[in-house]
């Protein structure tokens, strides 16, 4: 069970601050836990991968649209000011995923960080969980992807850019507003837009593979800033992109309709009616198959002008897949000057 830290790491008062912005003005709850196991398995047909790793619970960016809010509720906690301001951190993560590498029936899938909360938010800064994970997957050559919206991860872009020379390593932004002002409506203690950009040149310029993720796409509210965050990649080094709809279960609907009409009080009403009008008249879509994609012609015409900005831009001109060949090993064994295998003996 997760037990509350009394005088929790303060990520603000470290030197990895200049990776930061400035601290919410929220209380902070930390909680830690010794894993059972860290490898999440992922059965989903709408998803590229197969395995992911979450050295935290809960995510202090408190994004409004966050689809991880629910996971929240099987610690007790609750999906809404709760999943913002309690965060468990897993702190025997890096010794796990080693334990996990060094089964025989491990085959080196590549590990997506993090599937469901953020692992660059701030207390990464303190507790370096998902560095010490990535000096493992350097160990062992195992291919690894991040997907962030902090711009923390460019602290590690000299190990990412080891690990896509050794392994593969991918990184992926997420940025789905142009402007820092709207996102900081949505998603308030995240880096700023202008801040992850300037992350991701810093990474591309380090030799890491950089991509950027519009998402959740919000019709009428960000669908516009599509070309110019294309644009902005593309400077900043990108070679891919993705983006997703938004998607709203029964637990977030409250917590985004709350921050998007306090935000946006003259558009909410319009910004309901484009989700409706995107979900076949309702505000969720959570069948496989149709909860990554749109309907109408304002979700066609998104993609239309996704993939044109794509093309024009050189974008996705290679594709990542699940099914290429990995680069895991296992280290070869040291030999002690004690071991009698040893060939001095």
């Amino acid at each position: 069970m997760p037990r509350p830290v009394q005088n929790p790491p303060n990520p603000w008062a470290k030197t990895e601050v200049e990776w930061l912005d400035e601290p919410p003005n929220a209380t902070l709850q930390v909680f830690e836990e010794q894993a059972r196991s860290i490898l999440s398995e992922n059965e989903s047909p709408d998803l590229p991968f197969r395995f992911s790793l979450n050295p935290y619970r809960g995510c202090i960016h408190a994004c409004a649209y966050c689809y991880a809010r629910p996971s929240h509720q099987y610690l007790g906690f609750g999906a809404g000011t709760d999943f913002d301001r309690k965060i468990v951190v897993k702190t025997n993560a890096p010794r796990l995923l080693r334990e996990a590498f060094e089964k025989p029936s491990w085959r080196g899938d590549g590990v997506v960080l993090s599937g469901n909360t953020d692992c660059y938010q701030p207390l990464e800064a303190s507790y370096e969980l998902t560095r010490q994970c990535l000096d493992v997957c350097l160990a062992f050559q195992n291919p690894v992807s991040i997907i962030t919206k902090s711009r923390l991860v460019a602290r590690d872009a000299g190990l990412l850019a080891e690990l896509s020379r050794r392994a593969r390593a991918h990184v992926f932004l997420s940025i789905p507003f142009a402007r820092d002002e709207d996102g900081r409506k949505i998603e308030p203690w995240a880096s700023k837009t202008s801040l992850r950009f300037g992350a991701m040149r810093a990474l591309a310029d380090a030799g890491v593979p950089v991509g950027i993720a519009i998402a959740p796409v919000i019709p009428g509210l960000n669908d516009s800033d599509i070309a110019e965050l294309l644009e902005r990649a593309r400077e900043a080094g990108a070679g891919t992109a993705f983006l997703q709809p938004l998607r709203l279960s029964a637990e977030v609907l409250p917590v985004f309709e709350e921050r998007l009409a306090e935000a946006y009080p003259l558009r909410a009403q319009k910004v309901r009616n484009a989700i409706q009008e995107m979900r076949g008249g309702k505000m969720n879509e959570s069948a496989f198959g149709a909860r990554f994609s749109g309907l109408g012609p304002r979700w066609a015409m998104v993609e239309r002008v996704f993939e044109a900005h794509c093309a024009r831009l050189g974008l996705n001109r290679e594709r990542i897949t699940r099914e290429a060949p990995t680069t895991f090993q296992r280290p070869k064994r040291q030999l002690s000057l004690f071991d009698d295998r040893s060939p001095n003996r």
